[in-house]
C-alpha cells in the first residue's frame, strides 16, 4: 500500500509528531513538497505532504492561519509538516488551531530532520509500494496463464482474478449472457449487468466501462481487437482498483482475448467444413456428408433440424443474429452449421433448440421495434425458416428458407416459417407491388364504367365469380334478374376483351379482385 501519515510517524529516523488530526493519519500521500509561498495551492496536484518553515506566513494570525489551511485542505493536501527551530521554536497556536478546524494533519518536523530526509522517505516508500504490485501484477499474470493454457474454460482463470483483486469476475458472451462467474453468488449480479454489457458491445474495441452503485464497482472491459467486440469481462470490487490489481485485470483481458482470438481461428476452420457438408447435402450426398461431419456435426444430421437463411440490412445485423444463436447454442450444448454466403447466412441448427428460439426471440423483438429514420438499424436481419427436415430433404428445405425469406421481406417481417406458408392462404403472397399494379391495370376499365355510374360490373363479376358461374345463386346474392347479371357479364367481357369461358381469364380476375380488396384498408 501506498505511505501514509501514520507510516511516516513509525518511520523512527524522521521523529515526526502530530499536533493536529491525529484521526486522520491513514490519509495516503502521494509526495513530499516543501514551498514557502503564501499560497501554494495553484502546484498542489493533491495528496502532497506540504513541508514548511513559514518563512512567509504570518503564523501567529488566527485569520491569516484559517485562510491558509482552509485553501490546502480545500486543494487535497494531505497533510502539512511544520519545521521547528527555523522561524519559530513551536508550532504556532495559531496553526494548529486552524488545522483542528480544517481538519488537515498537521505533523511538527524536529530542527535535525532536514525536509530531504522525509521527501526520500516518502520516495523510498512509494518505490517499494510500486515494487510490491508489480510484483504482485506479474505472479497474477503467471497464475492467470497457467489457467488459461490448463485448456478447462475460463472459470479457474475467473476464479483466480477474483482472488487477486478482493472481489468477483464474471465473462459474457457478444449477447451479453453470463458464460461463467465467480465466486458462484456473483453470477446474479453479473447478469443484472447485461445492458450495460450491450452498450459496451457498441464501441470498437478495445473499450471500457465503469459502472457504481450502491453494491459495488464494476469495470467492464470489452474483448477483442476487431472492429465488434467478442465478449466483455467485468470485474466488481468494493473500492477502485490498485496498481497490482489493474495488472492482473490487464492480465485477464489480454489472455481472454487470445482465447476468443483462437476461438475465432476455430471457427473459421469450423465454417470451412460445415460448408463442405451444407454442399454435399444439397448435391444429395447424405452420407458423404455424414463421413465429413464427423463428431463435429454428426449429432445435428441424427434427429430433425431447420434450415434458415438470414439476410441484413448492414453486415452487422446477420452478424449480430449468428452470435445470439451461437451463444445459445453453446450454452445448451447443441451443434450448429454456420455457413455465410455472400450477403446471407445459411443455418443448420436443431428443430425446437436453443438456437431457433434465439432466433425467433431476436426477430421478434425487431419486430416489435420502432422503425428508425433515416434507415435500418445495425441489427435488421431477415429470415426465412424452413420445416422440420432431414439429411435426404436439405435441398428441399433450402428452397423453403428461400421461399419463407422472400415473403418476409414483401411482408416487412424479421422472420417468415414455411409452415406458415403451407398451412396458410396464398393471397398474402399477392400483397407486392408488381402484383398490385397487374391487378389495377386489369380492372381498371371495369372501376372506370362503375364510377360512370353505368352500373356495377364490378360487384357483378365479384359475386358470378364467388359462385363460380352459378347464375342464378349469383343474381340473388346482387338482388337482380338472371338476365340482368348475363347481360352485366357480356359487358366485361366486351370491356376487357377477354373471354369468361376461359378458367385462366376467370383466375386471374378472382385473384386480381382479391388484390385489390387486400389493398383498400392500407390505401384508406
Amino acid at each position: 500500500m501506498p505511505p501514509t501519515l501514520a507510516s511516516l510517524l513509525q518511520h523512527s529516523a524522521l521523529k515526526l509528531t502530530v499536533r493536529a488530526g491525529a484521526d486522520l493519519l491513514d490519509t495516503p500521500v502521494r509526495w513530499a513538497h516543501a514551498s514557502e509561498l503564501a499560497d501554494p495551492v495553484p502546484y498542489m496536484d493533491g495528496g502532497e505532504l506540504l513541508l514548511v518553515t513559514a518563512t512567509n506566513l504570518d503564523a501567529e494570525n488566527a485569520d491569516s492561519m484559517r485562510r491558509y489551511v482552509r485553501r490546502l485542505a480545500g486543494a487535497g493536501v494531505a497533510g502539512v509538516g511544520f519545521a521547528v527551530g527555523v522561524n519559530y521554536e513551536e508550532v504556532p497556536a495559531a496553526l494548529v488551531e486552524a488545522a483542528e478546524e480544517a481538519g488537515l494533519p498537521l505533523l511538527e518536523v524536529p530542527r535535525r530532520t532536514p525536509f530531504l530526509a522525509i521527501s526520500k522517505a516518502v520516495s523510498a516508500a512509494i518505490a517499494a509500494d510500486q515494487y510490491r504490485a508489480v510484483t504482485a501484477g506479474f505472479e497474477a499474470q503467471r497464475e492467470l496463464t497457467r489457467a488459461a493454457l490448463a485448456g478447462d474454460g475460463p472459470a479457474d482463470l475467473l476464479a483466480r482474478l477474483a482472488a487477486h483483486i478482493d472481489g468477483w469476475a464474471a465473462l459474457y458472451d457478444t449477447s451479453g449472457a453470463v458464460l461463467a462467474a465467480a465466486p458462484d453468488w456473483a453470477a446474479r449480479r453479473a447478469a443484472r449487468l447485461t445492458p450495460d454489457v450491450e452498450r459496451l458491445r457498441d464501441r470498437p474495441a478495445p473499450a471500457s466501462i465503469v459502472v457504481a452503485d450502491s453494491e459495488d464497482r464494476v469495470e467492464l472491459q470489452s474483448l477483442g481487437t476487431g472492429r465488434r467486440a467478442r465478449g466483455a469481462l467485468a470485474v466488481g470490487t468494493g473500492a477502485a482498483l490498485g496498481t497490482a490489481e489493474r495488472y492482473a485485470v490487464h492480465s485477464a483481458v489480454a489472455l481472454l482475448t487470445l482465447t476468443t482470438a483462437r476461438s475465432g481461428s476455430l471457427q473459421g476452420a469450423e465454417q470451412r467444413l460445415g460448408a463442405a457438408v451444407l454442399r454435399m447435402l444439397l448435391a444429395g450426398q447424405p452420407d458423404h456428408a455424414r463421413a465429413v461431419a464427423g463428431d463435429l456435426y454428426g449429432g445435428l444430421l441424427d434427429a430433425p433440424f431447420r434450415l434458415l437463411i438470414a439476410e441484413a440490412a448492414v453486415p452487422a445485423g446477420s452478424e449480430l443474429l449468428t452470435e445470439t444463436m451461437e451463444a445459445a447454442a453453446a450454452r445448451s450444448g447443441e451443434a450448429l452449421l454456420l455457413v455465410p454466403e455472400a450477403e446471407r447466412v445459411v443455418v443448420l441448427a436443431a428443430d425446437g433448440g436453443a438456437a431457433v428460439a434465439a432466433c425467433a426471440a431476436y426477430a421478434e423483438a425487431q419486430d416489435d421495434r420502432a422503425p428508425r429514420e433515416g434507415g435500418a438499424e445495425d441489427s435488421d436481419v431477415v429470415v426465412g425458416l424452413s420445416a422440420p427436415s432431414g439429411p435426404i430433404a436439405v435441398s428441399a428445405a433450402y428452397k423453403q428458407a428461400e421461399q419463407a425469406l422472400s415473403v418476409a421481406r414483401r411482408r416487412g417481417r424479421a422472420l417468415v416459417e414455411h409452415e406458415e406458408l403451407a398451412t396458410g392462404s396464398v393471397l398474402p403472397l399477392l400483397a407486392d407491388d408488381a402484383v398490385r399494379a397487374f391487378a389495377d391495370g386489369m380492372l381498371r376499365a371495369l372501376y372506370e364504367h362503375d364510377a360512370k355510374g353505368r352500373g356495377d360490373l364490378v360487384a357483378s363479376l365479384r359475386a358470378w365469380l364467388s359462385r363460380h358461374g352459378q347464375w342464378d345463386a349469383a343474381a340473388a346474392d346482387l338482388g337482380v334478374h338472371r338476365h340482368t347479371l348475363r347481360y352485366r357479364m357480356r359487358r366485361v367481357e366486351e370491356i376487357l376483351g377477354r373471354s369468361l369461358d376461359d378458367p385462366d381469364v376467370r383466375m386471374e380476375l378472382w385473384l386480381a379482385l382479391k388484390t385489390t380488396e387486400a389493398a383498400v384498408p392500407a390505401e384508406e
